[in-house]
């Protein structure tokens, strides 16, 4: 069965993490939908993939989706990447996956970096059970409800911005009490950074920091 729409991971910092396979991929596609095209075009150019890069994102979804559709009907082949990682992940990638997947076109998933399993697996926390909640609401009160409801025998993983970060994690406190936690910093990029050990420090730690970049926040599994 012939490619309808390509599913492709890109780096989510440093340039030289893509792989053969997805610069293959790129070079060889109709279309690309790209979160943001003038910065995709940074990657694209990289590697010398001059192709067509259509805007698709949270704004525009209703209105490509259908384009896209009738495009892939008529024989085109699209690939989907992300401002950074991989598609679908965080990101609006899914609707579209799942539009095709309902109009029985074929979606092939083309692996690469993820910043929540980058961070995982050099955290040293327990890889074998874990749960990624992605960015968690701003309400305090719904953010404390979600955490408990997954804080299970397994990892917690969350995304977090910098202007929330030393909130969020006083919410965690609060929460789930002094826990052990892990925090991954600008990951891949020059100022990659772990910062280690039990919240209530941590949060001393980022008082004589700049908080500013990409964080990915991983709590340790409560003990039973």
């Amino acid at each position: 069965m012939n490619t309808n729409l390509y599913v492709v991971a890109t780096p989510i910092g440093n340039l030289k993490d893509i792989t053969y396979r997805a610069v293959e991929i790129l070079n060889s596609v109709d279309i690309v939908l790209a979160e943001n095209p003038k910065h995709s075009k940074i990657l694209l150019s990289t590697y010398n993939i001059k192709k067509n890069v259509v805007s698709y994102n949270d704004y525009n979804y209703q209105k490509k989706i259908p384009i896209a559709l009738n495009l892939a009907k008529q024989g085109k082949t699209i690939a989907l990447i992300t401002d950074a990682g991989t598609p679908t992940i965080q990101d609006p990638g899914y609707r579209i996956v799942k539009a095709f997947v309902e109009s029985g076109l074929n979606v092939e998933p083309i692996p690469g970096p993820s910043a929540f399993v980058c961070a995982l697996q050099a955290s040293g926390l327990t890889t074998d059970k874990f749960v990624f909640l992605g960015f968690l609401p701003k309400s305090l009160s719904k953010q404390s409800k979600l955490l408990l409801k997954y804080d299970l025998e397994a990892t917690i993983i969350i995304y977090e911005s910098p202007n929330r970060l030393k909130k969020t994690l006083e919410n965690i406190k609060q929460t789930l009490g002094n826990r052990y936690v892990v925090i991954a910093k600008e990951l891949t990029k020059i100022y990659e950074e772990f910062i280690r050990g039990h919240i209530e420090d941590i949060i001393k730690t980022l008082e004589e920091k700049k908080i500013v970049g990409e964080y990915v926040i991983l709590i340790e599994k409560k003990n039973v």
